[in-house]
């Protein structure tokens, strides 16, 4: 499970700095500066949240104690990215406002990761 967790970390990793440089260089010309601003959100938080990922999966290799809650804590990073940073990228590429709807979902998958990597933290 570990090394599943920092694979996705690290992909998620690099694919925020893609999006980041893309959104910097590619879509300023193309995207109003409200939409360039979304689209930068996302890349920021996934950021943030593959950066959990990997200490997720680093607090997942401390013991079995916190190996559950590690796990719990990166899968729900890993949905709180497809959901938050997924929908603000659509939205900011489609124009399509209706799809922020789904970004609070994904910012209560990041809430419970955090928490869940509390739980890690103080099993371990």
């Amino acid at each position: 499970m570990e090394r599943t967790l920092l694979a996705l970390g690290a992909i998620s990793a690099g694919i925020s700095v893609a999006a980041g440089a893309f959104g910097a260089h590619a879509l300023k010309a193309r995207l109003s500066p409200d939409l360039l601003v979304v689209f930068e959100t996302g890349a920021r938080y996934e950021m943030y949240h593959a950066l959990g990922i990997v200490a997720a999966a680093w607090a997942a290799s401390r013991g079995p104690a916190a190996a559950g809650a590690a796990a719990w804590a990166g899968w729900l990073f890993v949905l709180g990215t497809v959901l938050f940073s997924g929908s603000l990228y659509a939205l900011s590429l489609t124009g399509i406002r209706t799809l922020g709807a789904v970004t609070p979902f994904g910012g209560v998958a990041f809430l419970a990761g955090w928490v869940a990597l509390a739980v890690a933290a103080l099993r371990a």
